[in-house]
């Protein structure tokens, strides 16, 4: 019999689950590309969720610890805060007291527990009544001074861990303040970690989801990667190069390959032959090639390059180049060399309107960049030097330089106000020079006709040479020899004119050239007539401003006032400040700033000094002084909201303003203020020393509705009261504490200087390097009028007191020397008593003060005004307030917190009074008129 029959049975495999097999295979395969990228995504995806869960679970175990600090914190002041409990511990059995009230609050609170002890730490309650009496266990000496004392003990609050507690200490006192004991609550280890461990499943869930899902998506990464490679093998791979290799060195095309370094890495045989390069050539740096300067630049470059022409010898090569990677990631470019003779023209072309399209890029960049005239006239010229000019100047007309718009009779006075050039010009004129052109010159026609003139020869240009003919024989020595002059003019309006030179063997300009220029020159003189039109507004807000400000101190005897203010460089602002002086001596001192800057906000700066200055004169508190400002801001804002102007846009609104409003007593040298929204002052005392006082802050000007508060100051004689605004102290590169801190260092300083002094020295040493913003600062120096020119006296609700004041105010006139204007001030003094005692209500006082002129004032109880009326002929009173206006100065009424105060005061310049439009005799009989005689 032959050999047995063997059956082979062949493994049935589906196609669908072989594929599968093989891709899982595949990615767990660690010598594949794709295999290694797998597993190494898996480990960072498993670190990065391991570290994510860490994160988690020690953020859930701080956020508990934390919430145990403030239910112990905030149970244990709330017991100490609790009623009885000061009684309690002073009582003969603390612990029968408290014992079942702390244990009632702690399961309240949810706290583990609440210990009441004495002062020496001894327990008056626990949880467990096996511990009252005991000694305390944790940190009570913060708390017995009357601090409270939060405390842990060991690391983080985990179910397993070693903490032990979390407890606050506060302390209880009596009404003195004395502290009488202490209140612990806290909660233990066990407790802090039932807050958070019921999250721990979740947070490990989510961690594992997460890791799931980024193993999913790192399976799926894997998998395009092995499709990208086709599955290739290495064998597969050489080969692939190799094929590529061969069909590299065969075209007839020269290939180039550098690094990011400048490194040849590879050129073919086309390459090698029209570059003449050596046969080691790979590896070698490109400027060891011994290639022509130009090609080396290319080779070297990283900008891409698209049929550039180059020439290599006799060889015109017509040169393309891209980066080797297209994303970037890496350096290196790969150039292709095609020998060509054909594209010389039109790359030749297209290099110089590149230029020119650079140098038209470049002076968009580089003009235009600021306000500054001068700035912008040199920036132009070096612009255009060397791409387009070897000597550039730019002369701009006076009437531009001052910021107007030029008359056609001034064309041609202009100012050098701008050069450049590497080639001598010393036959120009210089900068700042002041230049008249005579008809003939190329510059007057480049302005009168308002386009550019070329003069390719200047030796043949008469007029140019008829200019200045020393001058021009001098330049043409120099070598200059071509020039196009075009005119600077914006919005039709001439604003002066740039002369482009060329000099030695540079070609004379063509019309292209002449284009190319005026195109740059249109340019700058957009920018020019920016800051022409700049400066021409800013002189009309500054000189607004100016006339809005104080030009001169007002006369007054309570304060010696210094002031300095700064306008902005970028436009004029709102800053300001008033010296009004008052009634009875006193002097009003105010400072404010209106947000923004320009013509609306010096506008706006105006109305709130005159509203200011109006409200003091008024003799408001100060208080409703800054209310009546602020509803005086208020109104603006809304009329300028809802104002159009003629063109139908909305005007610009009032975003905001500040004031400080102080009033000086010189007799009791006190000092109210109040602030909305502004910088509080600062204080230099006589000894040098400086603070600054707590002004109640309030809010700016505008928002409506807000009180404004006031405090009351004691400055002794020679103290100085500074106020200034934002601008002194703060700026970009310094906040506003650093700037109060230099304030004040400079305010030491200045110990024994003179208000004056005061002003320039802070001004010095604290303005910012570059001001952003306006500064206004007011110095005043205190003085106090002495008592003996001060007579005071307390009259009684009676009639017959009105002569005792008569006689005792007589006195103090014959010791003033003051007995020619005894009888007037007698007459005064009897009138405003007698109207106090009839209208007021006690307490009347009466005051005289004698500064620079003599003050009466009559003080009482009532707030009832006093009003001006002409009695008529049958009236038995009537004429006394008619008589007073006559025979003083000035007369009013001020309003205080315990009634008001009637003034008059007389003027001393001439050493009698006389009653305005005549004689004593004459104000009295303008009380009766012709009929009743």
């Amino acid at each position: 019999m032959g050999a047995p029959f063997r059956r082979y049975r062949m493994p049935f495999r589906h196609p669908f689950v072989g594929r599968s097999l093989e891709r899982r295979v595949s990615l767990l395969n660690p010598r594949s590309a794709a295999g290694q990228v797998f597993l190494l995504q898996v480990v960072i995806v498993v670190l990065l969720v391991a570290a994510t869960v860490t994160m988690e679970v020690r953020q859930a175990a701080h956020h508990a610890l934390q919430q145990a600090r403030r239910v112990s914190l905030a149970t244990a002041v709330a017991f100490a805060k609790s009623p009885g409990l000061v009684q309690a511990l002073r009582s003969p059995n603390p612990t029968a007291v408290l014992q079942p009230r702390t244990e009632a609050t702690r399961k309240v609170a949810g706290v583990d527990f609440i210990v009441v002890m004495n002062t020496q730490g001894i327990r008056y309650t626990f949880p467990y009544t096996s511990a009252i009496g005991g000694k305390f266990v944790g940190h009570i000496q913060p708390a017995l001074k009357g601090h409270i004392v939060i405390e842990e003990a060991g690391g983080p609050p985990v179910p397993v861990g070693w903490k032990t507690y979390v407890q606050a200490v506060v302390p209880v006192t009596d009404d003195r303040g004395a502290v009488v004991g202490l209140v612990s609550a806290g909660l233990t280890v066990q407790a802090v970690a039932r807050q958070w461990t019921p999250q721990l499943p979740i947070t490990l869930g989510s961690g594992a989801a997460a890791l799931a899902v980024a193993a999913a998506g790192t399976a799926l990464v894997s998998r395009r990667l092995r499709r990208q490679t086709h599955g290739l093998g290495p064998a597969e791979m050489t080969r692939m190069y190799e094929h590529h290799d061969a069909v590299l060195h065969a075209v007839r095309e020269g290939v180039l390959i550098t690094d990011a370094d400048g490194r040849l890495v590879l050129a073919n045989d086309e390459a090698k032959r029209l570059l003449g390069l050596p046969a080691d050539a790979d590896g070698r740096h490109v400027r060891d090639l011994g290639l022509p300067e130009r090609i080396s630049r290319l080779l070297l470059s990283a900008e891409p390059v698209t049929d550039e022409v180059h020439r290599a010898e006799d060889r015109l090569l017509a040169v393309n180049k891209r980066p080797t990677f297209l994303n970037g990631a890496q350096g290196g470019s790969v150039v292709t060399l095609r020998d060509t003779t054909e594209l010389a023209a039109v790359t030749g072309r297209a290099e110089v309107a590149r230029e020119r399209l650079k140098l038209l890029y470049e002076a968009g960049i580089r003009i235009g960049t600021t306000l500054d005239m001068v700035h912008e006239a040199q920036e132009l010229a070096q612009v255009a030097v060397p791409q387009l000019a070897d000597v550039v100047t730019v002369d701009l007309l006076d009437a531009v330089m001052r910021g107007e718009e030029p008359t056609a009779d001034r064309l041609r006075h202009l100012r050098r106000t701008a050069k450049s050039g590497d080639q001598p010009t010393s036959p120009l004129w210089p900068v700042g020079e002041r230049i008249t052109y005579t008809s003939a010159a190329p510059q007057i026609q480049a302005l009168e006709r308002g386009c550019g003139v070329l003069r390719a020869e200047l030796r043949q240009a008469r007029g140019w040479q008829e200019q200045a003919p020393e001058r021009a024989e001098r330049a043409l020595e120099y070598g200059f020899h071509s020039l196009v002059t075009v005119p600077l003019q914006a919005r039709g309006i001439p604003l002066g004119v740039a002369s482009f030179f060329r000099v030695g063997d540079a070609p004379a300009f063509e019309q292209e050239d002449l284009l190319l220029a005026e195109e740059l020159t249109a340019r700058a003189a957009v920018a020019i007539d920016n800051a022409r039109r700049f400066i021409r507004e800013h002189a009309m807000a500054a000189t607004l401003q100016r006339s809005l400000l104080p030009r001169g101190q007002p006369e007054q005897e309570a304060l010696d006032v210094a002031w300095r203010y700064l306008p902005a460089k970028a436009g004029v602002g709102g800053d300001w400040f008033d010296l009004i002086p008052l009634p009875g001596a006193r002097v009003a001192l105010a400072i404010g700033d209106v947000v923004g800057h320009g013509l609306h906000a010096a506008v706006t700066m105006g109305r709130l000094r005159t509203a200011a200055h109006n409200f003091a004169a008024l003799d408001l508190p100060v208080d409703e002084v800054l209310g009546y400002l602020d509803d005086l801001v208020t109104r603006m804002d809304d009329e300028d909201s809802t104002s159009e102007d003629t063109e139908g846009h909305r005007a610009d609104e009032v975003t905001g303003a500040t004031c400080l409003y102080a009033i000086y007593d010189p007799v009791t040298g006190g000092c109210t203020i109040a602030r909305a929204g502004h910088l509080g002052p600062a204080v230099v005392f006589p000894d040098g020393t400086v603070t600054f006082p707590d002004v109640p802050a309030s809010p700016p000007l505008g928002l409506g509705g807000h009180p404004f508060e006031t405090v009351e100051l004691r400055l002794p004689e020679g103290a100085r009261l500074v106020l200034y605004t934002d601008g002194l102290v703060e700026d970009r590169t310094r906040d506003i504490d650093g700037g109060l801190d230099e304030l004040r260092r400079t305010l030491e300083r200045t110990e024994g200087h003179s208000p004056e002094e005061t002003c320039q020295v802070v001004i010095d040493a604290v303005i910012p390097t570059h001001p952003t913003d306006d500064i206004a600062l007011l110095v005043a120096r205190t003085k106090l009028l002495p008592p003996s020119r001060v007579a005071e006296l307390d009259v009684p609700a009676n009639a017959a007191a009105v002569a005792t004041a008569r006689e005792h105010f007589r006195e103090t006139l014959r010791e003033w020397g003051l007995e020619k204007v005894a009888f007037t001030t007698e007459l005064i003094v009897s009138e405003l008593v007698t109207n106090a005692i009839r209208y007021g209500s006690p307490p009347i006082r009466v005051r005289l003060l004698h500064g620079r002129g003599l003050t009466c004032e009559v003080s009482d109880g009532s707030s009832t005004s006093p009003r001006l009326r002409r009695a008529a002929t049958m009236d038995e009173g009537g004429r006394g307030l008619f008589l007073v206006a006559q025979l003083s100065q000035r007369w009013g009424t001020r309003y205080t917190s315990e009634g008001k105060v009637i003034w008059a005061e007389q003027s001393l310049d001439d050493g009698a009074h006389s009653a305005p439009g005549g004689t004593l005799a004459d104000a009295l009989l303008e009380q009766f008129d012709d009929t009743a005689l």
